[in-house]
């Protein structure tokens, strides 16, 4: 297993590197520059004098160079639509906000999706098992911003129950909660109910029920733990959701998350913050794919590292 951990970090530093550079290229081969719009509201002079600051001056090439050197020592730069608000410190600020709302959802949405899903397979056929596959469909149709608009509506403008935007305690969380968790609930539920169909039409089900072992102890012991295998397998890309997923609803809800740093900065083209965002990223959904293999490994122990 050590061995297995140290060839992925190895790799996980090389994609890494990859997905770095790609981006920052790519950025850089869009027509105009960030300061671009600055132009239009400030002397050409100054103009010249920020890009002489932020090395945009310089050519990409170099500008890359001294990207990668700078990052190595944990420098991602600083923003260029927020001139000296760190791109590393605004990530340490705000990536907690995303992780909030995002970790909310996704346990929320993974307790309710598995209840539901488990419920749906044992009750296959009869009503319960429909209900949940027109609330599978609905939360894979409606879109997330849809679903916030509703929320909004209902909760805020009709019942005046919940603030509308803003950041603060726990109510300000529930109407963005609700609305990232509708789909992850519809594909937690549609994953678990094939899965516990297929564990129930094994043999070693067959031989429990035969030897008179009760339906909820062959639900806790056999059941539960070989169909969650699969749903261990969507919790890695889900988990990078926590941050990735809450763009859309950060900026409905005006909450200053990662996310809604990320659209603004795109919208400004501020390559550093572009750039800290992307990586941070990436980091994590390769560390939840590391995390997800190990824990799959302890949850069926028939699963084996294969080393290549």
């Amino acid at each position: 297993m050590l061995k297995y951990i140290i060839k992925r970090t190895i790799y996980m530093v090389i994609t890494l590197f990859i997905i770095t550079t790609v981006t920052f290229f790519l950025m850089h081969n869009i027509q105009g520059d960030p300061l671009s719009a600055m132009g239009k509201t400030l002397p050409p002079q100054t103009v010249e004098n920020y890009k002489v600051k932020y090395g945009l001056d310089k050519p990409v090439a170099e500008q890359y160079g001294i990207f990668l050197k700078n990052a190595l020592k944990g420098d991602l730069g600083s923003s260029y639509k927020f001139p000296g608000r760190d791109v590393a410190e605004t990530i340490k600020k705000t990536a907690p906000v995303s992780g909030r709302i995002g970790g909310q959802a996704m346990v929320v949405g993974l307790v309710i999706g598995i209840t539901l899903g488990i419920i749906a397979a044992l009750n296959r056929g009869r009503w319960p098992d429909y209900l949940v596959s027109v609330l599978a469909i609905l939360g894979i149709t409606i879109p997330v911003f849809i679903m916030g608009s509703l929320l909004m509506m209902i909760f805020s403008q009709k019942l005046h129950l919940l603030p509308t935007t803003g950041w603060g305690g726990f109510k300000y969380t529930i109407m963005p909660t609700i609305a990232m968790c509708f789909g992850s609930i519809a594909t937690y539920a549609r994953y678990m109910r094939s899965t516990v169909l297929e564990v129930l039409s094994s043999d070693y089900i067959l031989t429990a029920k035969a030897k008179g072992v009760s339906k909820f102890n062959i639900i806790r012991k056999h059941v539960f733990r070989n169909a969650i295998l699969p749903i261990i397998t969507i919790i890695g890309p889900q988990i990078v959701g926590i941050f990735t997923g809450s763009f859309i609803i950060e900026n409905m809800f005006s909450i200053p998350g990662l996310g809604y740093y990320f659209v603004n900065s795109i919208q400004s083209r501020d390559y550093p913050m572009i750039i800290g965002t992307t990586i941070f990223y990436a980091f994590l959904f390769l560390i939840a794919l590391l995390v997800v293999d190990i824990v799959y490994g302890f949850a069926d122990p028939r699963i084996k590292v294969i080393e290549d």
